[in-house]
C-alpha cells in the first residue's frame, strides 16, 4: 500500500483546506515545489499534486508548480486540478505527471476520461459530500453517488479511483473506512483512500482494510497530518508496510 503525501497550490503556495472550504486555508510553505522534494526524499512513495485554483476555475492556474514538482522529484506525481482537457492532459504528462486525476470532467466529459484511459494512466476523483459526488473544486453537488460513479467507469481502463471524503478532509479525525470499504466491493479498479488521517492508527486501519473479494486499498493520500508533525513520512511508510507484512 502506497503512501502518497499531498501537495496542494494555491495562488503558488503550499496549502492545506479544511472539508474543502477555501475560506478556511492553512498555508505550510510558499515553495511546493520544495516540499515536494523534501517528502520525497523522505520516502513517499507517491506526491499527490492538487491544483485548488484549477479545481474551481476550470483552468490549470498552477500548472508551471506543477510541471516544476514533476520535474524535481525521483518519485512518480499523480496530480489533479483543472484538467477538463485532453491537451491540458497531455500537457501534463508531457511533463513527467506519471498519473493525472479527472473528477469535474469525469462528470460532464465521461468520453474525455475513456478516451485518455486508452492510453494513458488516468483516475477519476470521488470526491464526496454524505455520497454524493462534488464538481468545481468541491463547491457543486453532482446528484450521483461515489458507488455509481466508480461503477460506470470500472470497465473503462482507468487506473485507479481516489475517494475522499470532504467532511473529513483536513480534519486529521480519521478515515470513512465503511465508505472505503463499500467501493472496494463494488469495483475491481485499484482505490486510493483520501481525508481524514490524523494519527498512525488510521494508516494501520486502512491498510488493514479488506472488501469482501480481498481486495486492499492501493494507496492513502496523507497531508494534514504530515504538515503537523502528527507523524513522520518514514513512520507512515513503516505502519503501512508493517500492517500489510502482519495481515
Amino acid at each position: 500500500m502506497q503512501l502518497f503525501a499531498a501537495v496542494d497550490i494555491r495562488n503558488g503556495r503550499c496549502v492545506r483546506l479544511r472539508q474543502g472550504d477555501y475560506d478556511a486555508e492553512t498555508v505550510y510553505d510558499t515553495d511546493p515545489v520544495a516540499r515536494a522534494v523534501e517528502l520525497a526524499s523522505q520516502g513517499a512513495g507517491w506526491i499527490h499534486v492538487v491544483d485548488l485554483d484549477g479545481a474551481r476555475s476550470g483552468h490549470p492556474d498552477n500548472a508551471a508548480v506543477v510541471t516544476a514538482i514533476a520535474g524535481a522529484v525521483d518519485v512518480p506525481v499523480q496530480a489533479g486540478g483543472g484538467v477538463r482537457t485532453a491537451a491540458t492532459a497531455e500537457a501534463w504528462f508531457a511533463a513527467g505527471v506519471e498519473r493525472v486525476v479527472l473528477g469535474t470532467a469525469a462528470l460532464r466529459d465521461p468520453e474525455l476520461v475513456r478516451g485518455l484511459a486508452r492510453s494513458h494512466r488516468i483516475a477519476v476523483g470521488l470526491d464526496a459530500r454524505a455520497g454524493d459526488v462534488a464538481t468545481d473544486g468541491w463547491l457543486q453537488g453532482s446528484g450521483q453517488s461515489v458507488l455509481d460513479v466508480a461503477r460506470s467507469f470500472a470497465a473503462d481502463g482507468v487506473d485507479a479511483f481516489v475517494v475522499t471524503d470532504i467532511s473529513r478532509d483536513g480534519t486529521l479525525e480519521g478515515p470513512d473506512v465503511d465508505g472505503l470499504t463499500s467501493v472496494l466491493d463494488a469495483v475491481s479498479v485499484d482505490v486510493i483512500a483520501s481525508g481524514g488521517v490524523g494519527q498512525i492508527g488510521d494508516l494501520t486501519a486502512l491498510a488493514g482494510l479488506e472488501g469482501r473479494a480481498g481486495r486492499r486499498l492501493s494507496g492513502v493520500i496523507v497531508g494534514t497530518a504530515l504538515y503537523e508533525g502528527r507523524f513522520t513520512v518514514a513512520e507512515a511508510v513503516a505502519a503501512l508496510a508493517g500492517s500489510e507484512t502482519s495481515s
